[in-house]
């Protein structure tokens, strides 16, 4: 018997515009490269998280040793963050064995320590080179990709958020269907070439083994537009093929996942073929969990921006996007969201942007406004050069200011419309503790951040009663509300109690009714407010 072979797998998390693996997900990549050690004869694959080594955790001794990190298209992280260049520097003298780099961790300067520097497919290099080949840059062949996702499925069960509030990406497809062209100018996704679509029974089966294992939360990415999924159609705006998109989501559906999600989309393939479109957003917004976001990357208003970009889609288009989706997607489902709501992702900094492009943004996001329409989330941030150098320098005082007028002009009325006042968010999972305040998000695609302005125990679920706005967060009490057992400093935060009114309560109770409070608050207004979210308990 030959001697035991160790994979260690550490995952320093990635961000890239198709795969999330921040927790609370974890990538595809990540499953996949596990299948892969395993497939090439691994013995065993020992999957550490960089937040499991920030907790103090030991890497193990290993035959290959292999990280993979990296944020291209970096967010505001809640509980975690991707591995930084100082916290690698730091594992590299601990790891044993080949040591490979994959992500774009690898473009940074400590990665010419490492024997092998991936930039394709980390999964498939491995594999190579464990089967005794050239470790080279290669992509996954399609039945290299549906085999190691059932065989890499495992280590879910090893990540620090399983079984919640872990959501398991899997993805439909790679590539772009603009490759031809080559897509807009700072995306590296075109350069994985054609479309290389999964059928729905693979990715059906995966989820399946996924839902198996434990994972109650899913997100179909790994797509630039998921409208376009099992499309033949080879032009750089294809027309969707609905029934394909049928039977992945029906067949996803029936595994009764938590939470079931996607990703991206093109506004230009829903503007161009509105009828097959429509289609495609019924099903998406009956099949799917509600709380779902389609994230329209327009990129730019500016006309001028989009062709020396080669963007996809025109501000025309993205406006008959959001309309659709909206009309489609806009009833509010028993999670208490919208069932699906679009995103608008802006980039600043590409070529041929001017001072006008900033005003053409903002009139695009006003006109989305004064419609009446829902945005879930307007992603803003500034081009990083990856795929090649930009000839524009972002205006940083410029750049500033737009944020904050589009926070203040856009964000919280969007968020009063997708969350008004009373609505309840089912089951909001608590994260974080800064000072007094609880934050908490909904599991799913760009979850909601809920602050509750008093403490609540973290990793619990709780319903939540929106009371309040801000321009990236929303307020809310945790519901139902039993005003004669909850702190005085809960009470004070509920709407029109307050600290004096609170101490009130506390030295009345237990209030036996709605009567009782009107008689301790002294205004019916704020008692009629409360109706709906305060229970009267017994208090022992």
């Amino acid at each position: 018997m030959g001697r035991e072979i160790t994979v260690l797998l550490v995952d320093g998390y990635i961000d890239d515009p198709a795969a999330l693996g921040v927790p609370p997900y974890i990538s595809p990549i990540i499953r996949a490269i596990a299948g892969a050690a395993l497939d090439a004869g691994a013995d065993r694959v020992e999957y550490v998280t960089i937040d499991m080594v920030r907790r103090g955790a030991k890497l193990p001794q290993a035959d290959v040793s292999v990280i993979m990190s990296g944020n291209t298209v970096p967010g505001k992280y809640l509980r975690s963050m991707p591995m930084s260049v100082k916290e690698l520097e730091a594992l590299f003298p601990k790891l044993s064995g080949w040591r490979l780099i994959g992500g774009s961790a690898a473009d940074t300067e400590i990665a010419g320590r490492f024997d092998f520097v991936i930039r394709k497919d980390l999964a498939a290099s491995l594999y190579d080179g464990m089967c005794g080949k050239e470790v080279g840059e290669r992509y996954r062949t399609l039945d290299e990709w549906n085999r190691w996702m059932l065989l890499g499925a495992d280590i879910v069960k090893q990540h620090q958020d399983f079984p919640q509030p872990l959501i398991a990406e899997v993805e439909s497809y790679r590539g772009c269907h603009r490759w031809s062209t080559g897509g807009c100018s700072y995306c590296i996704e075109p350069l994985k070439g054609r479309p290389l679509m999964r059928s729905p029974s693979d990715i059906i089966a995966e989820a399946e083994r996924l839902r198996k294992l434990g994972v109650r939360n899913l997100r179909v990415g790994g797509q630039t537009c998921i409208v376009s999924y099992g499309s033949e159609d080879d032009s750089p705006v294809p027309r969707p093929d609905p029934e394909a998109v049928s039977d992945l989501f029906e067949g996803l559906d029936a595994l009764e996942f938590d939470v079931l999600h996607v990703d991206n989309a093109n506004a230009a393939v829903i503007s161009t073929y509105p009828e097959e479109s429509e289609r495609v957003l019924e099903t998406l917004a009956h099949r799917c969990t509600d709380g779902n976001v389609l994230a329209l990357g327009m990129e730019t208003a500016d006309p001028r921006v989009v062709i020396e970009n080669n963007l996809n889609s025109t501000s025309e288009q993205v406006l008959d996007a959001v309309r659709a989706i909206n009309r489609i997607g806009g009833g509010r489902g028993p999670n208490g969201l919208p069932r699906l709501l679009p995103g608008i992702n802006i980039v600043c900094g590409l070529d041929g942007e001017t001072a006008d492009t900033y005003r053409m943004d903002m009139d695009l996001l006003r006109a989305v406004r004064d419609e009446g329409l829902m945005v879930r989330r307007i992603n803003i941030r500034q081009v990083l050069p990856v795929r090649r150098e930009f000839e524009v320098r972002v205006d940083q005082r410029r750049f500033k200011r737009f944020k904050e007028e589009v926070r203040s002009d856009i964000d919280r009325v969007m968020l009063e419309r997708v969350a008004p006042y009373s609505t309840v968010l089912r089951n909001v999972y608590m994260e974080i503790h800064d000072g007094n305040t609880t934050f908490g998000r909904q599991i799913g695609s760009y979850p909601l951040l809920v602050g509750i302005p008093y403490k609540v125990d973290l990793d619990t679920f709780h319903d939540v009663f929106i009371t309040d706005w801000g321009y990236r967060s929303i307020t809310g009490v945790t519901y139902p509300f039993d005003i004669n057992s909850q702190p005085m400093t809960a009470l004070a935060s509920l709407p029109g109690i307050g600290k004096k009114r609170a101490s009130r309560i506390v030295m009345e109770r237990p209030l036996s009714g709605f009567d009782d409070l009107l008689r301790v608050v002294e205004d019916p207004n704020v008692v009629d407010r409360l109706k709906g979210l305060v229970v009267f308990g017994s208090v022992e």
